[in-house]
């Protein structure tokens, strides 16, 4: 049963929760979050730290409180050990009219694939808890619970979910009202009982009627903040993202690499302090090569007569580097030559997603897009954007560089000479033919 904001007090004090000089208000702008009741200051280099907020340790929702609540439930240890025990990752809730925003970004596939993944995991506890007459009765027969409200709660989660230090991932009332800000003025923590504790940042001072943040992450992309909170702030986010890399439609090998990699193949874009555009892909550098490069995949049987796919290159087994294999590369006959390719093959990558950014977002029903999405969507875009001209701008400059390399000019002098001297073979073949 969901309680008016308004029973928060009674709550707190019936669970025993301490608010210390502070309280819980709605900002206008963001929401509810928690503000000062008087001027507080926490002197810098000491020991002591200012407590804003403390919850007992028993109302923190946590793996280890899951497990002790099954222990007294009967009938939620039965549901417990059907479904089995998932930590739950954060998907976008948007409609079907907001997700089109996302067409073209770094969230479009992560999105979609999310969904597939909770739609899975829907099922996976329908089918397990079905079993359970209980549950059956309480979810299913009544017909009160649905995919969306499995899509909520995980969004719910994720959005809500902190870090503690002794407790790991948890849901921790009251603390989780606290906003975000680049400028974080406090920060949670646990005490000697365990409780999570809300204090005050060392050197700082707020003034009454101050609102009370913390960060939520100052290394996280635009693409993580909304994909986690639903909003992004520009002041705090890094400027990266990562978009996934198809293999090459024509390779004859993709299969395989696919299989030896074990894991989607990304592209990861990054700016760095000062500008510098930063890239990474292990999976670009295998795309890349084929077998005259010295690349070979063998299967070969295992000690229990199974069989197992095998990496191989310049005839060392490299299968269980794989995912470093930008570095196994560089062994290459004309390791320039291999960057090149790989350069190329980024680049061509980042332009056909700019393509889509850049192009015009399908018609919609403006009474049918939420201002938050749309506001927040056409940020993502504008963000990564501008962070796809760049690196794509320095991955032509990177390009031409190699073009000019000495070992470049060589290899691809004579690939010239040797395609000109296939070419008259073909010509004098066709000279001598009198039929």
């Amino acid at each position: 049963m969901a309680l008016p904001i308004e029973d928060l007090p009674a709550w707190v004090r019936l669970n025993d929760v301490s608010f210390d000089n502070v309280e819980v208000t709605d900002t206008k702008d963001k929401g509810y979050g928690v503000l000062s009741r008087k001027d507080l200051t926490a002197p810098e280099g000491t020991v002591e730290t200012l407590q804003l907020l403390a919850v007992p340790y028993d109302l923190i929702l946590n793996s280890f409180a899951v497990e002790e609540h099954a222990k007294e439930d009967r009938e939620f240890k039965q549901l417990l050990d059907a479904v089995g025990h998932h930590t739950v990752l954060v998907p976008t809730v948007w409609t079907e009219d907001e997700r089109p925003l996302l067409r073209g970004t770094s969230l479009e596939v992560a999105v979609g694939a999310k969904l597939r993944a909770l739609d899975n995991e829907f099922g996976m506890i329908r089918d397990a808890s079905s079993t359970i007459p209980s549950w059956n009765d309480l979810l299913w027969e009544s017909g009160t619970v649905s995919f969306n409200d499995w899509i909520h709660l995980d969004a719910l989660y994720r959005s809500r979910c902190l870090e503690l230090p002794k407790s790991g991932e948890s849901m921790v009332p009251c603390i989780d009202m606290i906003n975000h800000s680049s400028n974080p003025t406090a920060y949670y923590d646990q005490n000697s009982k365990d409780e999570a504790v809300l204090l005050l940042r060392p050197g700082l001072t707020i003034s009454t009627g101050e609102e009370v943040t913390i960060s939520y992450g100052d290394t996280k992309s635009a693409a993580e903040m909304l994909f986690s909170y639903g909003f992004i702030d520009p002041e705090s986010t890094s400027e990266s993202l990562v978009l996934p890399l198809s293999p090459f439609p024509d390779d004859p090998l993709a299969k395989a690499k696919l299989v030896a990699f074990g894991k989607a193949p990304k592209v990861h874009v990054a700016r760095e302090t000062g500008g510098t555009i930063r890239w990474e892909s292990s999976f670009a550098y295998l795309q890349c090569v084929n077998e005259e490069d010295g690349l070979d995949f063998r299967v070969l049987q295992d000690n229990e007569g199974g069989q197992q796919l095998r990496v191989f290159w310049q005839d060392e087994d490299v299968t269980d580097r794989i995912s470093e294999f930008h570095k196994l590369a560089q062994t290459h006959p004309v390791p320039e030559i291999l960057r090149l390719r790989v350069v190329v093959s980024v680049q061509e990558n980042l332009e056909s997603h700019l393509e889509q950014l850049k192009s015009e977002l399908p018609p919609h029903d403006p009474s049918m897009v939420r201002e938050e999405c749309l506001k927040h969507g056409l940020l993502l875009r504008q963000i990564e954007t501008s962070l796809l001209e760049d690196a794509i701008q320095a991955l032509d400059q990177e390009k031409n560089s190699l073009l000019e390399a000495e070992n470049v000019v060589a290899y691809l002098g004579s690939m010239e000479t040797s395609n000109l001297d296939l070419v008259g073979e073909e010509a004098s073949n066709e000279a001598d033919d009198f039929s």
